[in-house]
């Protein structure tokens, strides 16, 4: 028997919960096509409901088995731990399942089965149980979940050894399997629904001033990105810009795997189409880019353009799409710094289709954006945690020699505060300041 322990969690035999997974799967394959076939359509909400009599089912009959064996039928502890633990396998995902319904957990990696680790959002980390009977059941957990996790299937073996997709909580899961020495797995946790910048103000990821600056720069439609390293709170940050825009406005979404869910939110975005990168199948066949999904969102009637992250060559068809009379479209990139941004999307530039040469490269990224807002992740020096901050806010001011040309209007200072650094264009000032925002008139803590 294979049983996982972890703190205040009772043991459960996963060799059962296997049996019983496939034996309710097949069953419930049956029962959904004998019903489709009668004209019925069956929702998500009726599929997990009828597992759930299924399962039941076949708990009835593995304690009948047990009782004609001479062994001890199952308790109603058992049997609630093995329903919880069939139906995440069916449904969920699996043994990670219990983490992912932690609200404390902010990562899960997993290097092979049996070497766990779990990171909380105090910043702490556990090694903790497997999550697999063996790195073959593993790969087989994540298949499962690309089968039925985003817009559509996608593979995942040793001709597709990489592996992007959204869990259905919001969750984003990377995977890679026969290019590293062991399948492994991260899982970022989608920890905040619904992200404002008023709740990014309270947690101390940005200022007063910098929450009414964000608050102004989107209502006054000018392009930004998001700039950041790893798992500094990019995405986060996009989503509650993003839903500072009126509910009256279009947007589409473009992104490798969906995890901005503004499409969901239709009290503050009725009018949202949201586009996900398509993978090729086995055959090599139907993989649908990131670009052309941007430049066919320009033919879509958008008010705007959100691009979820930007990592390659889909970059060229942003930058145009920003400078063709969307403004006010949004982006995220990974980069060291707010000034880092424009040589890293020059790079992009240069390796996409177009091949464009470096100057003509910046000179796009000059006419297109206009703010380039970068968030860090570090180590608080009083509490020793893991904090998120906006702390550079870079302004494009313009193309000279060749290069972008721009001034970080916002940075920290010697006391480590982020608080006004150079002066902005009287252009970006004035629009600014008709959406009511004026430098200074926002009160800076001592510490945050």
């Amino acid at each position: 028997m294979t049983t996982l322990f972890e703190p205040g969690v009772e043991s459960v035999d996963y060799d059962v919960v296997k049996v019983l997974r496939e034996r309710t799967g097949e069953v419930l394959q049956q029962r959904r096509r004998t019903i489709e076939a009668n004209g019925r359509q069956l929702s998500e909400g009726d599929l997990r409901a009828l597992a759930l009599d299924i399962i039941a089912d076949e708990l009835q009959a593995l304690s009948s088995e047990r009782i004609n064996s001479g062994q001890v039928p199952l308790s109603l502890e058992e049997e609630e731990r093995l329903t919880t633990a069939v139906a995440a396998a069916l449904h969920g995902a699996g043994r990670i399942q219990p983490w992912l319904e932690n609200p404390d957990v902010e990562n899960i990696d997993a290097n092979g089965f049996d070497n766990v680790f779990v990171s909380f959002a105090d910043g702490s980390q556990e090694k903790v149980g497997p999550i697999a009977e063996s790195d073959e059941d593993m790969i087989e957990m994540i298949r499962v979940l690309a089968a039925t996790s985003g817009l559509s299937s996608r593979p995942f073996d040793s001709n597709n050894t990489q592996l992007d997709l959204r869990l259905p909580d919001g969750s984003r899961l990377s995977a890679v399997m026969a290019v590293s020495n062991r399948p492994s797995l991260s899982v970022r946790r989608k920890r905040l629904r619904v992200a404002r910048l008023s709740e990014l103000r309270a947690n101390g990821t940005v200022t007063p001033e910098i929450e009414a600056f964000l608050t102004a720069a989107v209502r006054a439609r000018l392009n930004i990105m998001i700039a950041g390293e790893v798992n500094s709170g990019k995405t986060t940050l996009l989503q509650a810009i993003a839903n500072e825009i009126s509910p009256r406005e279009r947007l589409i979404t473009i992104e490798r795997s969906l995890e901005l869910d503004l499409h969901e939110l239709k009290e503050l975005h009725p009018n949202v189409m949201a586009l996900e990168e398509r993978l090729a199948n086995a055959e090599g066949q139907g993989y649908v880019s990131m670009a052309s999904l941007v430049r066919r969102s320009l033919r879509s009637n958008p008010q705007r353009v959100i691009v979820g992250e930007v990592l390659g060559d889909e970059v060229v068809a942003m930058l145009n799409a920003m400078s063709q009379g969307n403004d006010g479209s949004l982006s995220t990139v990974h980069a060291n710094s707010s000034e880092d941004v424009f040589q890293k999307l020059s790079t992009y530039a240069i390796q996409a289709e177009e091949r464009l040469p470096i100057h003509a490269s910046q000179l796009l990224i000059a006419n297109a954006l206009k703010l380039v807002v970068f968030v860090n992740r570090d180590e608080d020096p009083v509490t020793g945690l893991q904090r998120r901050r906006v702390t550079s806010i870079r302004e494009v001011s313009g193309y000279a020699d060749e290069r972008v040309t721009s001034s970080e209007i916002y940075g920290l200072d010697e006391n480590d505060n982020v608080v006004p650094n150079a002066p902005m264009t009287d252009r970006t000032r004035q629009r600014l300041e008709r959406q009511g925002f004026v430098v200074g008139d926002y009160d800076f803590p001592g510490r945050w």
